[in-house]
């Protein structure tokens, strides 16, 4: 069923114009989705699927977190002390993750 936005009467899916009223029912639908989607993207969240503020950022942060599961369980079989080297890596990764979601964000909004 679809609303009529001026008096609110309900009216079938497929009609163009309120049965009480006569007003335009498919342009008040359209616009009520513009306006919503337009008010979703102005919010000041980051749209789904960017994490660090990067597009496929999750994908990202999955790749590494994956790859250092590896090499700890590389490490833990030979007896290499991995974690004592691989930390400050683990801090410059995030940095620049954190760094490069800045830039992206202010070069979007420009």
């Amino acid at each position: 069923m679809v609303y009529c936005h001026k008096c609110g009467t309900k009216n079938e899916d497929d009609a163009e114009y309120c049965s009480k009223c006569g007003s335009s029912l498919k342009d008040s639908d359209d616009n009520y989705r513009d306006r919503w989607h337009r008010r979703r993207r102005d919010d000041g969240y980051p749209p789904r699927g960017e994490c660090f503020g990067l597009p496929h950022g999750g994908l990202i942060v999955g790749l590494i977190v994956g790859i250092l599961l590896i090499l700890f369980g590389i490490s833990s079989i030979y007896g290499f002390a991995f974690w004592q080297y691989i930390w400050p890596i683990i801090i410059v990764i995030i940095g620049i993750l954190f760094v490069a979601g800045a830039i992206y964000n202010y070069s979007r909004r420009r």
